[in-house]
Protein backbone atom coordinates (compact mmCIF):
# COMPACT_ATOMS: atom_id res chain seq x y z
CA UNK A 1 0.00 0.00 0.00
CA UNK A 2 1.72 3.10 -0.97
CA UNK A 3 1.43 6.21 0.81
CA UNK A 4 0.49 9.09 -2.02
CA UNK A 5 0.16 12.04 -0.03
CA UNK A 6 1.18 14.04 3.29
CA UNK A 7 -1.76 12.46 5.30
CA UNK A 8 -1.99 9.23 3.92
CA UNK A 9 -2.25 6.70 6.77
CA UNK A 10 -4.31 3.98 5.53
CA UNK A 11 -5.71 2.83 1.92
CA UNK A 12 -8.52 0.57 0.80
CA UNK A 13 -8.21 -2.03 -2.18
CA UNK A 14 -11.29 -1.16 -4.41
CA UNK A 15 -10.80 -4.36 -7.08
CA UNK A 16 -7.96 -6.11 -8.94
CA UNK A 17 -8.98 -6.34 -11.97
CA UNK A 18 -6.87 -8.77 -13.45
CA UNK A 19 -6.98 -13.19 -11.91
CA UNK A 20 -4.31 -14.40 -9.92
CA UNK A 21 -2.31 -16.06 -12.46
CA UNK A 22 -3.26 -13.76 -15.11
CA UNK A 23 0.22 -12.37 -17.45
CA UNK A 24 1.05 -8.68 -16.57
CA UNK A 25 2.80 -5.92 -18.10
CA UNK A 26 5.19 -3.45 -15.81
CA UNK A 27 3.42 0.13 -16.16
CA UNK A 28 -0.03 -2.09 -16.31
CA UNK A 29 -2.89 -0.73 -13.73
CA UNK A 30 -3.11 -4.57 -11.62
CA UNK A 31 -4.83 -3.28 -8.28
CA UNK A 32 -7.22 0.38 -7.92
CA UNK A 33 -6.76 1.23 -4.29
CA UNK A 34 -8.58 4.27 -2.86
CA UNK A 35 -6.41 7.08 -0.90
CA UNK A 36 -7.73 10.06 0.67
CA UNK A 37 -11.31 10.46 -1.59
CA UNK A 38 -9.73 9.90 -4.44
CA UNK A 39 -9.52 5.91 -6.56
CA UNK A 40 -5.96 5.60 -7.60
CA UNK A 41 -4.65 3.20 -10.34
CA UNK A 42 -1.23 1.04 -8.89
CA UNK A 43 0.78 -0.23 -11.84
CA UNK A 44 2.86 -3.05 -11.98
CA UNK A 45 6.30 -2.84 -11.02
CA UNK A 46 7.78 -5.50 -13.51
CA UNK A 47 6.50 -7.81 -16.09
CA UNK A 48 5.00 -11.27 -14.96
CA UNK A 49 2.31 -13.10 -13.34
CA UNK A 50 0.09 -12.08 -10.65
CA UNK A 51 1.18 -14.98 -8.03
CA UNK A 52 -0.44 -13.90 -4.95
CA UNK A 53 -3.26 -11.34 -3.61
CA UNK A 54 -2.61 -10.59 0.23
CA UNK A 55 -5.39 -7.84 0.47
CA UNK A 56 -8.87 -8.74 -0.69
CA UNK A 57 -11.08 -6.29 -2.06
CA UNK A 58 -12.73 -4.00 0.46
CA UNK A 59 -10.13 -4.45 3.20
CA UNK A 60 -8.67 -1.10 4.39
CA UNK A 61 -5.02 -1.83 5.22
CA UNK A 62 -2.42 0.43 6.66
CA UNK A 63 0.42 1.83 3.97
CA UNK A 64 3.50 -0.13 4.00
CA UNK A 65 1.08 -3.51 3.82
CA UNK A 66 1.78 -5.76 1.01
CA UNK A 67 -0.70 -6.17 -1.10
CA UNK A 68 0.16 -8.86 -3.69
CA UNK A 69 2.98 -10.28 -5.34
CA UNK A 70 4.47 -10.57 -8.95
CA UNK A 71 6.73 -13.45 -10.12
CA UNK A 72 8.66 -14.09 -13.34
CA UNK A 73 6.48 -17.39 -13.81
CA UNK A 74 3.57 -19.27 -13.12
CA UNK A 75 5.75 -22.08 -12.56
CA UNK A 76 8.70 -20.94 -10.13
CA UNK A 77 8.68 -21.55 -6.29
CA UNK A 78 6.66 -19.36 -3.86
CA UNK A 79 6.11 -19.37 -0.54
CA UNK A 80 3.37 -16.52 0.14
CA UNK A 81 4.56 -16.19 3.16
CA UNK A 82 8.44 -16.00 3.65
CA UNK A 83 7.65 -13.43 0.77
CA UNK A 84 5.23 -11.54 3.02
CA UNK A 85 7.70 -11.39 6.00
CA UNK A 86 10.27 -10.43 4.02
CA UNK A 87 8.45 -7.18 1.96
CA UNK A 88 5.59 -6.39 4.25
CA UNK A 89 6.80 -2.37 5.25
CA UNK A 90 3.64 -1.77 7.49
CA UNK A 91 4.12 -0.31 11.07
CA UNK A 92 2.37 -3.41 12.59
CA UNK A 93 1.96 -6.86 10.00
CA UNK A 94 -0.35 -9.43 10.18
CA UNK A 95 -0.07 -12.48 11.68
CA UNK A 96 0.99 -15.66 9.68
CA UNK A 97 -2.30 -17.10 7.52
CA UNK A 98 -2.54 -20.59 6.42
CA UNK A 99 -5.18 -19.77 3.59
CA UNK A 100 -4.94 -17.43 0.26
CA UNK A 101 -7.33 -14.90 0.83
CA UNK A 102 -8.17 -14.86 4.36
CA UNK A 103 -8.83 -11.55 6.47
CA UNK A 104 -5.53 -10.47 8.26
CA UNK A 105 -5.24 -11.63 12.13
CA UNK A 106 -5.59 -8.04 13.69
CA UNK A 107 -3.30 -6.56 15.40
CA UNK A 108 -3.74 -5.17 19.11
CA UNK A 109 -6.09 -1.65 18.47
CA UNK A 110 -3.24 0.62 19.20
CA UNK A 111 -4.22 3.84 21.57
CA UNK A 112 -4.78 7.70 19.81
CA UNK A 113 -1.58 9.19 19.15
CA UNK A 114 -2.70 12.49 22.14
CA UNK A 115 -3.30 9.94 24.47
CA UNK A 116 -0.87 9.23 27.54
CA UNK A 117 -0.35 6.49 29.90
CA UNK A 118 -0.02 6.76 33.62
CA UNK A 119 3.06 4.75 35.45
CA UNK A 120 5.69 2.81 33.15
CA UNK A 121 4.91 1.78 29.82
CA UNK A 122 5.56 -1.98 28.20
CA UNK A 123 8.55 -1.84 25.90
CA UNK A 124 10.80 -3.57 23.97
CA UNK A 125 14.37 -3.06 24.83
CA UNK A 126 15.40 -1.52 21.33
CA UNK A 127 12.31 0.80 21.69
CA UNK A 128 13.64 2.27 25.28
CA UNK A 129 17.08 2.38 23.73
CA UNK A 130 15.81 4.87 20.89
CA UNK A 131 13.86 6.83 23.52
CA UNK A 132 16.60 7.69 25.54
CA UNK A 133 19.18 8.43 22.69
CA UNK A 134 16.21 11.06 21.51
CA UNK A 135 15.28 12.07 25.17
CA UNK A 136 11.32 10.78 24.13
CA UNK A 137 9.02 9.79 27.53
CA UNK A 138 7.47 6.28 26.78
CA UNK A 139 4.85 7.07 28.71
CA UNK A 140 3.79 9.68 26.32
CA UNK A 141 4.09 6.90 23.04
CA UNK A 142 1.25 4.65 22.44
CA UNK A 143 2.49 1.12 21.86
CA UNK A 144 1.23 -1.38 18.87
CA UNK A 145 2.15 -4.27 19.90
CA UNK A 146 1.08 -6.85 22.13
CA UNK A 147 -0.63 -5.72 25.16
CA UNK A 148 0.03 -1.96 24.03
CA UNK A 149 3.67 -2.67 24.07
CA UNK A 150 5.80 -0.04 22.59
CA UNK A 151 8.08 -0.79 19.98
CA UNK A 152 10.73 0.73 17.78
CA UNK A 153 8.48 1.68 15.07
CA UNK A 154 6.51 3.33 17.70
CA UNK A 155 9.14 5.80 19.00
CA UNK A 156 10.12 6.34 15.58
CA UNK A 157 6.58 7.31 14.85
CA UNK A 158 6.56 9.57 17.92
CA UNK A 159 9.88 11.59 17.14
CA UNK A 160 8.30 12.17 13.57
CA UNK A 161 5.14 13.31 14.62
CA UNK A 162 7.43 15.53 17.12
CA UNK A 163 9.40 16.63 14.43
CA UNK A 164 6.23 18.03 12.61
CA UNK A 165 5.67 20.22 15.50
CA UNK A 166 5.74 24.34 14.85
CA UNK A 167 5.63 26.55 18.46
CA UNK A 168 3.35 29.61 17.89
CA UNK A 169 2.29 32.06 20.75
CA UNK A 170 2.13 30.97 24.12
CA UNK A 171 3.98 27.88 23.70
CA UNK A 172 1.58 26.49 21.82
CA UNK A 173 2.51 23.41 19.18
CA UNK A 174 1.03 23.12 16.06
CA UNK A 175 1.20 20.00 13.56
CA UNK A 176 2.95 21.60 10.16
CA UNK A 177 2.75 18.86 7.39
CA UNK A 178 4.76 19.58 4.65
CA UNK A 179 5.69 18.43 0.88
CA UNK A 180 7.04 19.16 -2.01
CA UNK A 181 9.49 21.81 -3.51
CA UNK A 182 9.45 25.49 -4.72
CA UNK A 183 7.19 28.48 -3.73
CA UNK A 184 5.80 28.16 -0.33
CA UNK A 185 1.71 27.21 -0.50
CA UNK A 186 0.05 26.96 3.26
CA UNK A 187 -2.99 25.92 2.83
CA UNK A 188 -5.28 26.04 5.99
CA UNK A 189 -8.29 23.48 6.34
CA UNK A 190 -11.86 24.07 6.84
CA UNK A 191 -13.85 23.74 10.30
CA UNK A 192 -13.11 20.50 12.01
CA UNK A 193 -11.03 18.66 9.40
CA UNK A 194 -7.62 17.82 8.67
CA UNK A 195 -5.41 18.29 5.41
CA UNK A 196 -7.10 15.34 3.95
CA UNK A 197 -9.61 17.35 2.86
CA UNK A 198 -6.97 18.79 0.37
CA UNK A 199 -5.34 15.91 -0.32
CA UNK A 200 -6.13 16.11 -4.32
CA UNK A 201 -4.68 19.58 -4.14
CA UNK A 202 -1.42 18.45 -2.45
CA UNK A 203 -0.97 16.03 -4.54
CA UNK A 204 -1.63 18.66 -7.47
CA UNK A 205 1.03 20.86 -6.29
CA UNK A 206 3.51 18.66 -5.50
CA UNK A 207 3.09 17.11 -9.14
CA UNK A 208 3.68 20.58 -10.68
CA UNK A 209 7.42 20.38 -9.32
CA UNK A 210 6.92 24.10 -8.77
CA UNK A 211 5.27 24.20 -5.17
CA UNK A 212 5.82 23.14 -1.70
CA UNK A 213 2.56 22.49 0.13
CA UNK A 214 2.27 23.07 3.85
CA UNK A 215 -0.50 22.16 5.29
CA UNK A 216 -1.20 23.91 9.10
CA UNK A 217 -3.49 21.67 11.20
CA UNK A 218 -4.82 24.23 13.54
CA UNK A 219 -5.37 23.91 17.37
CA UNK A 220 -6.97 21.08 18.99
CA UNK A 221 -7.00 19.67 14.91
CA UNK A 222 -4.75 16.06 14.43
CA UNK A 223 -1.73 16.47 16.49
CA UNK A 224 -2.01 20.57 17.20
CA UNK A 225 -1.69 21.47 21.27
CA UNK A 226 -5.88 22.16 22.32
CA UNK A 227 -5.23 24.87 24.71
CA UNK A 228 -8.17 25.01 26.73
CA UNK A 229 -9.48 28.53 25.98
CA UNK A 230 -13.04 29.48 25.53
CA UNK A 231 -12.64 29.90 22.19
CA UNK A 232 -10.70 29.59 19.15
CA UNK A 233 -10.48 32.83 17.79
CA UNK A 234 -10.19 33.51 14.16
CA UNK A 235 -7.99 36.52 14.93
CA UNK A 236 -5.46 34.24 16.78
CA UNK A 237 -6.05 31.08 14.18
CA UNK A 238 -4.71 34.08 11.59
CA UNK A 239 -1.72 35.01 13.86
CA UNK A 240 -0.80 31.25 14.07
CA UNK A 241 -0.35 31.15 10.31
CA UNK A 242 1.27 34.81 9.78
CA UNK A 243 4.19 32.85 12.65
CA UNK A 244 4.78 29.58 10.29
CA UNK A 245 4.85 32.16 6.89
CA UNK A 246 7.25 34.55 8.87
CA UNK A 247 9.48 31.58 9.45
CA UNK A 248 9.76 30.70 5.78
CA UNK A 249 11.99 32.03 3.02
CA UNK A 250 9.55 33.88 1.04
CA UNK A 251 6.15 35.73 1.66
CA UNK A 252 3.24 32.49 1.47
CA UNK A 253 0.79 31.53 -0.94
CA UNK A 254 -2.43 31.13 0.85
CA UNK A 255 -5.29 28.62 0.69
CA UNK A 256 -7.89 28.37 2.78
CA UNK A 257 -11.45 26.97 2.48
CA UNK A 258 -14.65 27.35 4.61
CA UNK A 259 -13.46 28.41 8.09
CA UNK A 260 -9.89 28.26 6.56
CA UNK A 261 -11.09 31.07 3.72
CA UNK A 262 -11.99 32.98 6.83
CA UNK A 263 -8.52 32.83 8.50
CA UNK A 264 -6.90 33.30 5.52
CA UNK A 265 -9.00 36.50 4.52
CA UNK A 266 -7.70 37.53 8.28
CA UNK A 267 -4.27 36.72 7.62
CA UNK A 268 -4.17 38.47 4.35
CA UNK A 269 -5.61 41.72 6.30
CA UNK A 270 -3.69 41.39 8.69
CA UNK A 271 -0.09 40.49 7.79
CA UNK A 272 -0.43 41.66 3.77
CA UNK A 273 3.42 41.27 4.08
CA UNK A 274 3.63 38.12 4.50
CA UNK A 275 1.37 36.90 1.73
CA UNK A 276 2.27 36.00 -1.64
CA UNK A 277 -1.67 35.59 -3.34
CA UNK A 278 -4.96 34.67 -1.69
CA UNK A 279 -7.20 31.62 -2.49
CA UNK A 280 -10.86 31.53 -0.69
CA UNK A 281 -12.65 28.10 -1.59
CA UNK A 282 -16.64 28.19 -0.99
CA UNK A 283 -16.08 31.52 1.80
CA UNK A 284 -17.90 33.66 3.45
CA UNK A 285 -17.75 36.74 5.58
CA UNK A 286 -20.77 36.60 7.69
CA UNK A 287 -22.00 33.13 8.50
CA UNK A 288 -25.44 32.05 7.55
CA UNK A 289 -28.03 30.84 10.20
CA UNK A 290 -27.97 27.81 7.78
CA UNK A 291 -24.29 27.52 8.51
CA UNK A 292 -24.16 28.00 12.08
CA UNK A 293 -26.82 25.42 12.67
CA UNK A 294 -25.21 22.92 10.83
CA UNK A 295 -22.07 23.59 12.68
CA UNK A 296 -24.11 23.56 16.20
CA UNK A 297 -25.42 19.98 14.92
CA UNK A 298 -21.96 19.18 14.23
CA UNK A 299 -20.75 19.25 17.46
CA UNK A 300 -23.68 17.92 19.26
CA UNK A 301 -23.22 14.95 17.07
CA UNK A 302 -19.64 14.36 17.23
CA UNK A 303 -20.48 14.24 21.18
CA UNK A 304 -22.84 11.11 21.48
CA UNK A 305 -22.08 9.48 18.28
CA UNK A 306 -19.28 7.51 16.52
CA UNK A 307 -17.94 9.28 13.29
CA UNK A 308 -19.69 7.30 10.60
CA UNK A 309 -23.07 8.55 11.88
CA UNK A 310 -21.35 12.15 11.82
CA UNK A 311 -20.18 11.49 8.38
CA UNK A 312 -23.86 10.24 7.50
CA UNK A 313 -25.28 13.92 9.08
CA UNK A 314 -22.97 15.92 7.39
CA UNK A 315 -22.98 14.10 3.41
CA UNK A 316 -25.84 16.10 2.38
CA UNK A 317 -25.01 19.58 3.36
CA UNK A 318 -21.07 19.15 2.24
CA UNK A 319 -21.72 17.59 -1.58
CA UNK A 320 -24.13 18.30 -4.26
CA UNK A 321 -27.17 16.23 -5.14
CA UNK A 322 -24.74 14.93 -8.05
CA UNK A 323 -22.96 13.20 -5.47
CA UNK A 324 -25.76 11.76 -3.18
CA UNK A 325 -27.62 10.32 -6.51
CA UNK A 326 -24.41 8.02 -7.37
CA UNK A 327 -24.16 5.56 -4.23
CA UNK A 328 -20.62 4.55 -5.42
CA UNK A 329 -19.52 7.74 -5.19
CA UNK A 330 -21.77 8.89 -2.05
CA UNK A 331 -20.08 6.22 0.08
CA UNK A 332 -16.21 6.73 -1.40
CA UNK A 333 -17.25 10.43 0.11
CA UNK A 334 -18.11 8.94 3.15
CA UNK A 335 -15.39 7.41 3.65
CA UNK A 336 -12.97 10.12 3.10
CA UNK A 337 -15.72 12.47 5.02
CA UNK A 338 -15.16 10.21 8.16
CA UNK A 339 -11.28 10.08 8.25
CA UNK A 340 -11.13 14.01 7.62
CA UNK A 341 -13.64 14.16 10.91
CA UNK A 342 -11.40 12.05 13.14
CA UNK A 343 -9.02 15.17 12.95
CA UNK A 344 -11.16 17.31 16.08
CA UNK A 345 -11.94 16.54 19.05
CA UNK A 346 -15.99 17.32 20.35
CA UNK A 347 -13.83 20.46 22.56
CA UNK A 348 -11.92 21.71 20.12
CA UNK A 349 -15.44 21.83 17.68
CA UNK A 350 -16.81 23.59 20.29
CA UNK A 351 -13.96 26.48 20.80
CA UNK A 352 -14.13 26.94 17.01
CA UNK A 353 -17.43 27.05 16.80
CA UNK A 354 -17.59 29.71 19.03
CA UNK A 355 -14.96 31.50 17.21
CA UNK A 356 -16.37 31.46 13.65
CA UNK A 357 -19.27 32.68 15.50
CA UNK A 358 -17.91 35.68 16.72
CA UNK A 359 -15.61 36.39 13.69
CA UNK A 360 -18.77 36.63 11.66
CA UNK A 361 -19.56 39.98 10.14
CA UNK A 362 -16.28 41.28 11.53
CA UNK A 363 -14.85 41.83 8.04
CA UNK A 364 -17.60 42.03 5.61
CA UNK A 365 -16.55 45.88 5.27
CA UNK A 366 -13.05 45.68 4.69
CA UNK A 367 -12.82 42.91 1.55
CA UNK A 368 -12.25 46.40 -0.87
CA UNK A 369 -8.72 46.29 1.60
CA UNK A 370 -7.65 43.38 0.62
CA UNK A 371 -4.35 43.10 -1.14
CA UNK A 372 -3.02 40.33 -1.89
CA UNK A 373 -3.86 38.70 -5.70
CA UNK A 374 -7.17 36.97 -4.77
CA UNK A 375 -8.55 33.73 -6.39
CA UNK A 376 -12.02 32.71 -5.17
CA UNK A 377 -13.76 29.56 -6.02
CA UNK A 378 -17.82 29.52 -4.82
CA UNK A 379 -19.70 26.42 -5.71
CA UNK A 380 -22.95 26.89 -6.91
CA UNK A 381 -24.95 23.90 -5.16
CA UNK A 382 -23.65 25.16 -1.88
CA UNK A 383 -25.76 25.42 1.11
CA UNK A 384 -23.75 26.57 3.64
CA UNK A 385 -22.30 29.66 2.43
CA UNK A 386 -23.83 30.69 -0.70
CA UNK A 387 -22.86 33.74 -1.03
CA UNK A 388 -19.09 32.91 -2.01
CA UNK A 389 -19.17 34.44 -5.26
CA UNK A 390 -19.87 37.90 -3.88
CA UNK A 391 -17.23 37.93 -1.85
CA UNK A 392 -14.77 37.50 -4.92
CA UNK A 393 -16.99 40.21 -6.79
CA UNK A 394 -15.95 42.27 -3.58
CA UNK A 395 -12.51 42.03 -3.50
CA UNK A 396 -10.67 44.39 -5.99
CA UNK A 397 -9.40 42.36 -9.18
CA UNK A 398 -10.03 39.06 -7.39
CA UNK A 399 -10.55 36.33 -10.50
CA UNK A 400 -13.60 34.49 -9.71
CA UNK A 401 -14.10 30.93 -10.29
CA UNK A 402 -17.87 29.72 -9.73
CA UNK A 403 -18.21 25.62 -10.24
CA UNK A 404 -22.02 25.21 -10.85
CA UNK A 405 -23.77 22.21 -9.61
CA UNK A 406 -20.86 21.61 -7.01
CA UNK A 407 -21.60 21.48 -2.85
CA UNK A 408 -19.90 23.29 0.00
CA UNK A 409 -16.90 20.52 -0.26
CA UNK A 410 -15.85 22.08 -3.21
CA UNK A 411 -11.72 20.85 -2.98
CA UNK A 412 -13.18 17.18 -3.16
CA UNK A 413 -16.27 17.31 -5.33
CA UNK A 414 -14.69 19.51 -8.00
CA UNK A 415 -11.01 18.97 -7.03
CA UNK A 416 -9.67 18.76 -10.55
CA UNK A 417 -11.15 21.93 -11.36
CA UNK A 418 -10.29 23.33 -8.36
CA UNK A 419 -6.74 21.85 -8.81
CA UNK A 420 -6.62 23.49 -12.29
CA UNK A 421 -7.64 27.08 -11.44
CA UNK A 422 -5.69 27.35 -8.31
CA UNK A 423 -2.59 26.29 -10.44
CA UNK A 424 -3.43 29.09 -12.86
CA UNK A 425 -3.79 31.23 -9.80
CA UNK A 426 -0.46 30.18 -8.37
CA UNK A 427 1.74 30.60 -11.88
CA UNK A 428 0.54 34.03 -12.88
CA UNK A 429 1.62 35.37 -9.00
Amino acid sequence: MPKLGMTMQEGTVLEWPIAIGAAVEKGRAVVLIESEKAAVEIEATDSGVLRHVYIEAGETVPCGRLLGAITATMDEPFDAEAFRRANDRSPAAPAPQAAHGGPPSGAAAAPHPNSVRTGPAPSTPAARALARELGIDLAAVAGSGPGGRVTREDVDAFAARRARLFEVAGDVQLEVLREGNGAPVLLLPGFGVGMTSFAPQVQALVASGGFEAIGLHGRGIGESDAPADAAYEVATAAADAAALAASLAAPVHLVGASLGAAIALETALRYPERVRSLTLITPFVAASPRLLAVADAWRAVARTADGDVLAHMLLPWLFSERVLADPMLRERMRRGLRTSLSAASPDALDRWGRGMASWSGSRAAMLAAVAAPTLVVAAGADLLTPAGAAVGRAIPGATLCVLDEVGHAAAVEAAEAVCRALLSHLRAH
